[in-house]
């Protein structure tokens, strides 16, 4: 389990633009990985090479030169920065070295050190809505020309002719690197917003809320989580939810992945059904004996209606949507609902003896597994208990409190545990794996630190 980093209270925190569900800040470290990836796959610089020596390659010739082919090309060094509400700038550095049969006899190698500029704009499509990234105003910067003949064979009228034809050739040959890279990129959105499951509860769907908008720290993509249930039914985030905030403090090209409190409140709501549980048993761990007996001690009336001691049953009904809330250093799981007291006779089964209205509240701790969060909740308190309704007579409620805490931990926390177990899952983007990411609790919101491996 990774640890958790909370937030010291002093921290300081500002509102997101917006009020989405969830946000996403990818920084320059991010992104220069992330292409920088993307320029590997796609091997573009070889294939580019390997093209540029084919007949019909659509590339142009160098004049004075013939049988051209690409002998060699260099790791490239890629350089990114942000270009506030448009996207990013890219240069990418890289040495070529081109051979053929020189115009004044055998074998010349040029070898041409060039800069590749374009901006890569982006954008929200329209057809599939999701992120995207367009190049424009593609040059071409000759930083040096070298060649395998001597000097005093090239005069100054050579250099300046090989430096105008190469900048007519290198376009044709370079740029369209640029746009396979982006293509590589783009396709890395693919995913982003198909549904993710959630056991056989249902699905989430991390939509976007808008165009992406880029500053000169980060890439901003917010999102209008769908939380919906099997049978298609969507679960809305409560509009009481706070606003989502984001770190202010965070370092200088770190990525961040902030999903509000509200969102969360939908995700256990989507899994409410499996909070309503029948505890049975006379043993449960080492609670004392489950039966009327021991409830009379706190409840004399119960004595009084069974006086022989009959097995119970504690039927939990969670009636209201879970609420979720977090601070810096805590987060709760907020459950409204109903604890009933049945005694079990062998002869005429289950007999209700008093239903309790109930507010419990459940301490939260977060980790990460693959690309999902994972939680484990402890019993905190019972927040709000009263009598709804008593088959036994009125009897004050105050002196179940402690019995009932314990049998929450001890028999129905594990039950809450095991549904959460399912994980809440995490978007798909740019080939992100979370494994080195780590967490923190901020105010209203769960901070995903993102570290592209």
């Amino acid at each position: 389990m990774l640890r958790i980093l909370c937030l010291v209270s002093c921290a300081l925190l500002i509102p997101s633009r917006a009020d989405p569900g969830a946000l996403m800040k990818l920084g320059m470290e991010f992104m220069n990985k992330a292409v920088k990836d993307a320029m590997d796959e796609s091997q573009i610089l070889e294939k580019m090479a390997a093209m540029a020596g084919q007949k019909n390659s659509g590339v142009k010739p160098i004049k004075g030169m013939t049988g051209m082919k690409v002998k060699d090309v260099r790791p490239p060094i890629i350089t990114l920065d942000f270009l506030p509400e448009v996207g990013i700038f890219q240069c990418v550095s890289t040495q070529i070295t081109i051979t053929g049969k020189s115009f004044i006899g055998g074998t010349m190698e040029i070898t041409v050190v060039v800069n590749i500029t374009a901006t890569n704009r982006l954008s929200q499509d329209e057809a599939t809505g999701l992120p995207v990234f367009h190049s424009e105003g593609c040059q071409i910067i000759l930083v040096s020309v070298k060649t395998n003949l001597p000097s005093n064979m090239l005069p100054k009228v050579v250099n300046k002719f090989l430096d105008s034809t190469l900048q007519k050739v290198l376009p044709g040959l370079m740029c369209p690197a640029i746009d396979t890279v982006l293509e590589f990129v783009n396709h890395k959105w693919t995913h982003l917003m198909d549904p993710r499951p959630v056991g056989e509860a249902g699905s989430i769907k991390y939509i976007l809320s808008g165009t992406p908008t880029t500053t000169a720290k980060y890439i901003e993509v917010d999102f209008n989580p769908v939380v919906q249930r099997e049978d298609g039914d969507t679960i809305d985030l409560p509009e009481d939810g706070a606003a989502i905030t984001g770190l202010e403090d965070y370092p200088d090209g770190s990525s961040q992945l902030v999903l509000s409190a509200a969102f969360f409140a939908a995700e256990f709501t989507l899994l409410q059904k499996s909070f309503d549980v029948d505890i049975k048993g006379k043993t449960i761990g080492k609670l004392p004996p489950q039966t009327t007996k021991t409830v009379a001690r706190f409840v004399p009336r119960v004595g009084k209606a069974y006086r022989k001691p009959v097995p119970l049953m504690t039927q939990i009904r969670i009636n209201k949507p879970p609420k979720v809330s977090m601070k810096p250093d805590k987060s709760q799981l907020h459950l409204h609902g109903t604890i009933e007291m049945l005694a079990v006779s062998p002869k005429s089964g289950p007999s209700s003896m008093f239903v309790l209205e109930t507010h419990l509240s459940l301490d939260i701790q977060y980790s990460l597994s693959e690309d999902k969060v994972q939680m484990v909740t402890s019993m905190d308190k019972l927040l709000d208990l009263s009598v709804a309704s008593s088959s036994i007579g009125s009897f004050k409620v105050k002196k179940l409190k402690a019995f009932l805490t314990s049998l929450l931990q001890e028999a129905y926390v594990p039950i809450i545990n095991g549904a959460l177990e399912v994980g809440f899952p995490l978007p798909d983007f740019l080939d992100m794996k979370y494994g080195q990411s780590e967490l923190a609790i901020a105010e209203n919101a769960l901070v995903v630190d993102l570290r592209k491996p």
